[in-house]
């Protein structure tokens, strides 16, 4: 299988702070504690052993058992599971939210990360254990962002009425997404096993959280891969202290205020509350607010005085729910983590946490950018071969990519610059007898470069567009081209769902995915199934 790549800097699709990030510029030094190289893992190692609450194991372990007790579990995961007690084990960790039928690919390229470094920290620390988790994010409210998944350009949705955390949620309706599906991808034999795997994730009867637990097993199971559902009872009140932090001192607010002000310069990813807690309770979640030492939950009736949330928060921590600004908190208090995978965005506002971290004296963990990656199929690595381009061009915006083909095959010169900067100089040359004679004429001067310089470009403009119409067909054959592996002009990892490539792949696509992402590399692979 082929593979290309090209650095996540010069892909074009990530901003301008985890460019930074990635190139470990200065200013940002402040803002993480180690950057990820496999040499940097031996001290966060260190730290976290001597760090970590290892109380916390037991109640980690018993809670996954019985998360895991009505699933086929593999024996690698179990043993994953059982490790997780022991004072040598460590965790690499992703997160994400309960996508239907597991959303877009970069869902995969996350936990393939993630199951990845953990072979390569075992590799170079052969006396420690680590273990790849996902965290699904069951807590999450915002139904719209994963009601849907997209198969060949076409969106199946699943309509239905919601409150609350989205994990709770029965897959009651789904089937009618499944049925739908069903009849688009037909019959082959690869057809008929994701179809299997949909009914058998999402027909039963289960929570979303559970289907999602059922699938992501079905799919990264034999690899070891731990998924862990953080809406527990018992782990929510190891928490707890930090929780009662929160409501009556409030520190992540103006930990988190005041980096910000550090990152300016840059988009902020997200934005602190008062009190970045929610109130969850049934099919209610709803933040929790405080005004005139009551405490509020936003949208209802209910209120608390000091005395009493603490008092819920002894008898019912599993009411309270961390958002996205406690919950990267909550994650490092209850795994023994060393490392944090997650996508642009989430490692902006990770960025954002580290003075909190610091504050209530949590060890920060090891930032690492998912791995991304093209897939494309040989047909169309064969197309690009042809066409003479690179995996690099198809980076390109499209116009840009066009007017640089068009420079090129061209039969005669259309940059003109070379002519603009004779221009220019005989120019200054005039400018210069002009300040020796009569300064007046200054002004003509510049004002007929300024002519001449415009009616340059606009021959410039004239001769592309004369050759863009020659090269018509080539042109088409590279804009179709770039259109089917960058769908509506973005990322195939943020459109297109695995299914289509397990259609024609099969079980293949997650081996050669697992083979090929390397993800302390830093780059944006381009892999060609044949």
């Amino acid at each position: 299988m082929p593979k290309d790549s090209i650095t996540y800097q010069n892909s074009g699709y990530f901003n301008t702070l985890i460019n930074d990030y990635l190139d470990q510029k200065r200013n940002l030094d402040s803002l993480y504690h180690r950057f990820p190289t496999i040499e940097n893992f031996a001290k966060q190692i260190t730290e976290k052993q001597a760090s970590f609450n290892n109380a916390h194991r037991k109640a980690l372990v018993s809670v996954l058992e019985n998360q895991y007790q009505n699933l086929l579990t593999s024996e690698v995961t179990k043993q994953n599971i059982l490790s997780l007690s022991s004072l040598d084990t460590f965790t690499v960790t992703t997160g994400h939210q309960l996508n239907i039928f597991t959303g877009p690919l970069y869902f995969l390229y996350k936990i393939i990360s993630t199951i990845n470094l953990t072979k390569e920290l075992k590799v170079k620390h052969p006396a420690y254990n680590f273990v790849p988790i996902y965290w699904m994010a069951t807590e999450d409210h915002d139904f719209e962002e994963i009601n849907y998944f997209t198969f060949k350009g076409k969106k199946f949705r699943w309509n239905k009425e919601t409150s609350g955390p989205v994990g709770r949620l029965s897959t009651e309706g789904l089937k009618d997404v499944f049925d739908v599906f069903s009849k688009e991808i037909g019959t082959s034999t690869n057809a008929n096993k994701i179809k299997k795997l949909f009914d058998e994730a999402y027909n039963k009867g289960y929570s979303l959280a559970e289907a999602t637990r059922f699938l992501v097993n079905e799919l990264f199971g034999k690899y070891g891969l731990v998924i862990l559902d953080g809406d527990s009872r018992d782990l929510k009140k190891e928490f707890s202290p930090y929780v009662q932090d929160e409501l009556l001192h409030q520190k992540s607010n103006k930990a988190v205020l005041t980096t910000i002000q550090q990152l300016k310069s840059y988009s902020i990813q997200v934005n602190p509350r008062e009190i970045n807690l929610f109130y969850m309770k049934d099919n209610l979640r709803e933040r929790i607010i405080l005004k005139n030492e009551t405490y509020k939950i936003n949208n209802t009736n209910i209120q608390f005085s000091k005395t009493e949330i603490l008092s819920e928060l002894e008898n019912h921590p599993e009411n309270f729910s961390p958002n996205v600004i406690m919950r990267p908190l909550y994650q490092e208090i209850i795994l023994p983590n060393l490392c944090y995978i997650g996508g642009g965005g989430e490692i902006s506002y990770w960025l954002e946490l580290y003075s909190f971290f610091n504050e209530v004296k949590v060890t920060f963990p090891i930032l690492l950018l998912r791995n991304s990656a093209l897939l494309a199929t040989e047909k169309q690595t064969k197309k690009l071969d042809k066409l003479g381009l690179s995996w690099k061009d198809l980076f390109m915006k499209t116009d840009d990519l066009i007017n640089e083909r068009v420079k090129q095959i061209s039969e005669f010169p259309i940059d003109l610059s070379t002519h603009k900067s004779q221009l220019k100089a005989q120019f200054d040359y005039l400018k210069t007898i002009a300040h020796k004679t009569d300064k007046s004429f200054i002004g003509a001067v510049k004002a007929q470069e300024a002519k001449q310089i415009k009616g340059l470009e606009n021959l410039e403009k004239r001769l592309l567009k004369a050759q863009k119409r020659k090269h018509t067909d080539e042109l088409k054959r590279i804009i179709d081209l770039q259109n089917q592996l960058f769908p509506q002009g973005g990322l195939q990892e943020r459109k297109a769902n695995f299914s289509e490539f397990y259609l024609n792949y099969g079980d293949t696509v997650i081996e050669k995915l697992i083979h090929n992402l390397k993800p302390l590399e830093n780059k944006f692979n381009c892999i060609t199934f044949s």
